[in-house]
């Protein structure tokens, strides 16, 4: 041991030197010497240069090239083995910094993880800032499509902009797309990429190109922000037969749980006999934050659970009757899409699988896993997938998402609207009549759009939908959209049934529906 541990430090020395007698400068000797000292053991490499075929030979001390099972070890000889020949051998001089990000990268998106990645030093402060809750953004809810295809490119969709922040003032609108950040195009980034890009240091500018509607696109400059985003809202739906409440969790935090409670505690003075909770557009937050909030509705059991390599339980959340706090068969409707992915999938699947709660909208995201991170030498590093959350029944939902129990989709607009939209938003008018015209009540959007409407003849309700969002920007922004929000409406005549009872006792557990998907693959 002594011998080969003289022999490892030797041989790094050598290497350090006979870069230096390269010229190489002291970054370059350094990094190829940390290299070297990872792997911790080096392989004799013998080149051999055939004119006929331009191609070289490596030997190595290690068989790596058998079928039969390698030391792991023994690839990241091999790694730092063609690092070292190509960097010295190549036709041109090379940052070595080039080389080890390259390799980074392509090591971590070897696990085929979207959510395992490396992170530059640009990356890596702007997951820092996050962390430390030090970051500046631009305020827009997003989602992206997880498959990306040239029928429909995976372009970011922005959910919703927070009000008073660099988008909303910017006029960028629920449904717009951003096709590009700066000059990259947003289809062939993963979201982890997309939010790196978005945020930085408060102060500094990004530019993005929205598209709206077809063919209208255009620049925006944001000067990214603090973003303090309120996570709870809620109020009594006043469109409701029966005392409605309603809440809108647009991220879990620390302090979710106890805007729950602030919000139960309200709906308690207004003698609520119902419940809406609105997890669309959530991508997430805190695992702590979604378990204590689910602990209110809960009243026994698990309500997630995390397993690491080889299924191993890594740890457990099991709801306290205690903590709950709402009247025992209180009913419930949960509102899920496309955007509501991690934290908010844990508390969605965790009420389904107890029926406890009934899923009104479309699919969620699809985001089960749990993630790592490591720091690197270079003010670099890493993050990666260590375990993966499993519902009450044991389910886990990672690329697949949650199916309602019921589904509801906004309707389309028919082609003929869609050219009468992209003209109204061409032509500028919303936002200056916004201006033009702060405060407008419920009456004067009404007037404004059958106005409108003479000149662009398209689905009224979309057209009124429209002037709200600008309207909204000079005035008290209201909790929900009851006209438009069709899968609101399909809440609420779901939660005010007679016989919601039997209807959430009816419902499948997500282990169920799982079953049923495998048996139909089998078939297949």
């Amino acid at each position: 041991m002594l011998k080969h541990r003289n022999f490892m430090w030797s041989t790094l020395y050598a290497q350090y030197k006979c870069a230096r007698i390269f010229g190489m400068d002291k970054k370059t000797r350094i990094i190829i010497a940390v290299i070297a000292l990872a792997v911790a053991a080096f392989v004799v490499v013998t080149p051999s240069v055939f004119a006929q075929t331009g191609t070289a030979t490596m030997a190595a001390s290690a068989s790596a090239a058998s079928d039969e099972a390698v030391d792991p070890r023994a690839y990241a000889e091999w790694i730092y083995s063609v690092f070292n020949y190509v960097y010295n051998h190549y036709i041109d001089e090379v940052d070595p910094k080039v080389l080890y990000e390259g390799a980074m990268r392509g090591l971590m998106d070897a696990f085929g993880d979207p959510h395992t990645m490396y992170l530059d030093s640009s990356q890596q402060r702007s997951m820092d800032d996050t962390v430390n809750g030090s970051f500046g953004g631009v305020g827009l809810l997003i989602s992206k499509l997880v498959v990306n295809s040239p029928d429909e490119p995976s372009y970011v969709l922005v959910s919703q902009p927070l009000k008073g922040t660099p988008g909303w003032y910017a006029g960028i609108e629920p449904g717009d797309l951003i096709i590009k950040i700066g000059d990259i195009d947003t289809s062939t980034l993963t979201m982890d990429e997309v939010l790196g890009l978005l945020r930085g240091q408060i102060g500094t500018s990004v530019e993005v190109t929205i598209r709206r509607g077809k063919s209208m696109e255009f620049s925006v400059v944001l000067e990214r922000a603090l973003i303090e985003t309120v996570t709870v809202e809620y109020g009594m739906i006043a469109e409701s037969p029966a005392k409605t409440g309603y809440i809108k969790i647009s991220e879990f935090s620390a302090l979710t749980d106890k805007k729950i409670q602030e919000a139960l505690d309200y709906f308690k003075t207004q003698n609520y006999d119902s419940l809406i909770i609105d997890l669309r557009g959530n991508g997430g937050g805190l695992l702590m934050g979604a378990e204590l909030v689910a602990d209110k509705f809960i009243s026994e059991g698990t309500i997630v659970s995390t397993k690491g390599r080889n299924g191993v339980v890594k740890s457990e959340y099991k709801a306290s009757k205690r903590r709950t706090a709402i009247p025992e068969g209180l009913p419930i409707v949960v509102l899920i899409d496309g955007s509501s992915a991690s934290a908010s999938e844990i508390l969605a699947g965790a009420l389904k699988d107890t029926k406890t709660g009934y899923l009104v909208g479309e699919r969620s995201y699809g985001k089960g896993s749990v993630q790592q991170s490591l720091s690197l030498g270079f003010n670099d590093g890493a993050k990666y997938t260590v375990e993966k959350y499993y519902s009450p029944t044991d389910t886990n939902i990672d690329g697949i998402g949650i199916p309602p129990d019921l589904e509801v989709t906004f309707p389309e607009l028919s082609e003929s609207d869609k050219e009468i939209y992209t003209k109204l938003m061409n032509a500028n008018l919303l936002y200056d009549y916004a201006k033009d015209h702060p405060g407008m009540t419920e009456a004067d959007v009404v007037a404004y759009a059958d106005e409108l409407y003479k000149e662009y003849p398209m689905d009224k309700l979309y057209l009124r939908r429209i002037i709200r969002i600008y309207a909204n920007r000079t005035r008290e922004d209201p909790l929900y959209d009851y006209e438009f929000d069709t899968q609101l409406k399909a809440a609420v005549d779901t939660v005010v049934r007679k016989d919601f009872a039997t209807l959430l006792s009816s419902v499948k557990t997500l282990k169920e529906i799982e079953l049923e998907r495998e048996a139909a693959t089998a078939e297949e």
